[in-house]
């Protein structure tokens, strides 16, 4: 197959010309990714059976692992849904359009192949101007997980959808990068508590300001079990990974108390590398720790002739003895972080890397979503120091 790839001009104000061929053939059942504030997305027609069979082969995607349909409107979702929990109401009504998947009972117009087999169906609307507009033209909701082969970083610009899907898709519409760069939030209002599912830009602060309280599944914090059906994307497989084995070096808690106690063991041992430096320091004990053990287990690895990488920070970049290090962004911005974090993986995946070590970071906020994405592409292989 060959696979046409489109430039939108203006990626916040796409012309119709643009899209309409893009919407034909999600129409007649073939296949589209394109991109959205989150991620790019691999775009069938999501009530045609026949399409989602497509977007599992694409992608060599578990067929129990639901898709997420996308709509442009309100109007679009209730012929999808049984009913429109409340919480869905204050959901849509705070976060639509925007970096939010809901989980509804779905109608019997919804296919079972489209949603994993399950009784409910997940529903997105993206703020992203070229998806909504095309999602529009298409005149059917259309479901969309992200662009790449399953289990591989997902994608953030055309191009690492083209290095994944060249071949295998009628189109590819490139409206340039994306700005979130991880997926969308996903939360369970199906049940009387709604339940987040998929940490994203939406956060569990944010959820819990407009609820009071909200849960958070299990599977977020760690491997979903055996024999258990995920509800939504992302849950249950190994997913976001590079080729090289990635490990992430975390602190205890008992690190991290004993290095801001003055007179402890490690907090004058740190202190004195710091002082002999002879560099005017502006990480905090903890970052320089970090940064101090992660270079230790990289340069370790390097020894034995495997080409080694590291993931570090604008911060901490300058502390690495390492070959190859790539920056995710700055520790003091969250949003950076996310948006570089795939670029990153798939850059080592370029440079052939067959290790890679990795700073962690606070799981507070958007964190959320970073180390749920770094844990799932590490395969939860963590090093605490």
């Amino acid at each position: 197959m060959d696979t046409k790839r489109i430039v939108i001009k203006d990626k916040e104000n796409p012309e119709d010309q643009e899209l309409f061929e893009a919407a034909r053939i999600l129409r007649e059942g073939g296949l589209v990714a394109f991109p959205t504030e989150t991620v790019y997305g691999l775009g069938g027609n999501a009530l045609d059976a026949d399409a989602a069979r497509k977007i599992y082969a694409a992608k060599g995607r578990p067929s129990d692992n639901p898709l997420i349909a996308h709509i442009s409107c309100m109007e679009e979702l209730e012929p999808l849904v049984r009913e429109i929990p409340e919480a869905g109401r204050v959901l849509a009504e705070k976060y639509w359009p925007g970096p939010l998947t809901m989980i509804f009972p779905k109608s019997d117009l919804v296919p079972y192949s489209t949603t994993g087999g399950l009784d409910t169906v997940a529903v997105r609307m993206p703020s992203d101007p070229t998806a909504n507009r095309l999602i529009r033209l298409a005149g059917v909701p259309v479901a969309a997980p992200s662009a790449n082969t399953s289990g591989r970083p997902s994608p953030t610009t055309a191009d690492h959808v083209w290095q994944d899907m060249n071949g295998k898709i009628e189109m590819i519409v490139d409206g340039g990068p994306v700005g979130i760069g991880v997926e969308s939030t996903i939360v369970d209002v199906s049940g009387p508590v709604p339940t987040i599912l998929r940490p994203g830009a939406i956060t569990q602060e944010m959820l819990d300001e407009l609820f009071g309280h909200v849960m958070v599944d299990p599977a977020i914090l760690g491997p979903m079990k055996e024999g258990v059906r995920p509800k939504a994307p992302g849950m249950k497989y190994k997913h976001y990974a590079p080729k090289g084995e990635l490990t992430l070096i975390e602190l205890k808690d008992e690190t991290i108390k004993a290095l801001y106690t003055p007179g402890s063991r490690l907090y004058s041992q740190v202190s004195r590398m710091m002082a002999d430096s002879g560099k005017n320091w502006k990480l905090d004990m903890e970052s320089f720790y970090m940064a101090w053990k992660v270079n230790e287990a990289a340069v370790q690895r390097e020894q034995t002739g495997a080409k080694v990488g590291v993931i570090c920070t604008d911060e901490t970049m300058d502390e690495y003895t390492v070959a190859v290090k790539r920056s995710i962004g700055r520790r003091s911005s969250q949003d950076s972080v996310a948006h570089n974090l795939y670029a990153v993986l798939r850059d080592f995946d370029d440079l052939g890397v067959d290790y890679i070590y990795s700073e962690s970071f606070a799981d507070t906020h958007l964190g959320s979503a970073i180390m749920n994405r770094l844990n799932k592409a590490a395969g939860y292989h963590i090093l605490m120091v």
